[in-house]
């Protein structure tokens, strides 16, 4: 080891001795309802330390939750108000990091998951502005990685933190550093941590499309790819053949629309293989992360686009097991459980519906459209108000599927290759663009409320629910 090495080493150490000290502290913005219950007894329980999850798979091992939500609703512990932004926070022990932007400042508060307490808060000035109109915040999730978290902000900005108090480690911009223009919706691909390397997709015009920095120092490791610009999707780790990969679907603003899937090694950056798939509409987005099974890659797009299994030989060359238009995901990353797939079909409005697909011969078993009835007082007088799943989420844990849905339902489903039950309902509010994948960490669901709710008129806040069973 050298010496810059070990100096770094010995300050990340004495700034987690020092903010060790220091508990968090309460703030104007949070509100704390009640403590949550006690975990149920043989509970298992996990951290959730990155966008998809421990497993990058949108599953938890975690156990012993609510069956069935209360009739009155499901109790919140607490909840802060937030500026915007479409990112999921990021929870490690008793750290909780959520990135978000108030006025010109990106923000990363790293709150006590359980109190919500503060521990720090950093701000970066901003100047972005959506070519499309949505909300000028941050999309990509921030990533916790023992001593350290990363948070990579909507205009490119890559910033790495010491967990204990929020001191800088390094930061780079990559959208300067490797010229990449303003893509549809700014920055969107969460990075991923692999062994020493932080992967990070940038999507630079003619190359690099991925690269890995050392996570400890911000040095290059390696870059790869130089075709694909950016996508919306997050690389996800697999091993196949033996060799560790990076599995990144990628494809931004370009003319013609290009993208595909890219297997790259993830100790030097070889690109093993490459499958273009795209839809041929210039405004699309690849924005669905891979699910890999088995050795096996499923990737899907939506614009008419459905998604396609591919099998790998040792020499990386790709073969098409299927092909199909039974699940073309726009952004909700696909569940495989048992040999199927479980994810939402469509564009966006009334056209969303849970499908479930057939692994191995890409056939779609069936079709559901849940219709969500609500009645509310709306200017006055009580409404019937009819809702969707819309772009959905949905999340494997405890034996079932929990699905958020876009307008803020949460929903306990029994999904199967036989049929679809809705086992509990509840409405946790009324917000448009309800889009970020909820956290789940020791029984608690920590919930990004985007927008202001149409019904009660909250703005929007991240929720913190208590799922602890009894």
């Amino acid at each position: 080891m050298n010496r810059v090495y070990l100096t770094m080493i010995a300050v990340v150490c004495l700034g987690a001795l020092i903010a060790s000290a220091a508990g968090p502290v309460s703030f104007p913005e949070l509100t704390f309802h009640r403590p949550p219950r006690a975990l149920a007894a043989g509970a298992v329980v996990s951290d959730w330390p990155r966008f998809l999850g421990p497993a990058d798979n949108a599953t938890s091992p975690e156990t012993r939750l609510m069956s069935t939500f209360p009739e009155k609703g499901v109790r919140i512990v607490w909840e802060m108000a937030t500026g915007e932004g479409y990112a999921s926070p990021s929870i490690a022990g008793d750290r909780l990091v959520f990135i978000h932007r108030i006025n010109d400042d990106e923000v990363i508060d790293c709150l006590d998951p359980q109190t919500g307490k503060r521990y720090w808060r950093k701000r970066f000035e901003t100047t972005y502005r959506d070519r499309y109109g949505f909300n000028g915040g941050p999309r990509c999730s921030p990533v916790i990685d023992g001593a350290l978290v990363y948070c990579y902000g909507v205009t490119g900005r890559l910033t790495c933190h010491r967990l204990s108090d929020g001191e800088v480690v390094w930061q780079t911009n990559t959208s300067e550093r490797f010229k990449v223009p303003q893509d549809f919706f700014g920055v969107g691909s969460s990075p991923l941590v692999v062994g020493d390397r932080l992967i990070v997709q940038v999507g630079a015009p003619g190359g690099p499309c991925v690269v890995a920095f050392d996570k400890r120092t911000g040095a290059i490791a390696w870059r790869a790819g130089d075709q694909w610009g950016p996508s919306y999707a997050s690389p996800v780790s697999a091993r196949m053949h033996g060799r560790e990969v990076v599995l990144v679907f990628a494809g931004g603003d370009s003319r013609p629309p290009t993208g595909g899937l890219l297997v790259i090694d993830s100790l030097d950056g070889t690109v093993l293989s490459r499958f273009p798939f795209r839809s041929r509409k210039y405004e699309s987005v690849n924005a669905s992360s891979p699910v890999c099974v088995d050795g096996k890659v499923f990737i899907s797009s939506s614009y008419k686009t459905g998604g396609v299994l591919l099998s790998f030989d040792e020499e990386f060359a790709a073969k098409v097991e299927w092909q199909s238009d039974a699940l073309g995901s726009h952004f909700m990353t696909p569940i495989a459980h048992e040999g199927h797939l479980y994810g939402v079909d469509g564009m966006g409005g009334g056209d969303m519906s849970l499908v479930c697909v057939d692994l191995k011969t890409g056939r779609r078993l069936w079709k559901w459209a849940p219709e969500l009835i609500e009645t509310a007082m709306v200017a006055g007088e009580n409404r019937q108000l009819n809702y969707s799943i819309g772009r959905g989420r949905l999340l494997r844990v405890d034996g079932r599927f929990l699905c958020l849905t876009e307008e803020g339902h949460l929903l306990w489903l029994s999904l199967t290759p036989a049929g679809q039950t809705i086992l509990s309902r509840t409405w946790l509010f009324a917000a448009r663009e309800t889009w970020a994948l909820p956290a789940l960490s020791r029984g608690l669901l920590y919930v990004n409320q985007n927008g202001k709710d149409t019904i009660n008129g909250t703005r929007a806040r991240l929720i913190c629910y208590d799922l602890r069973g009894e």
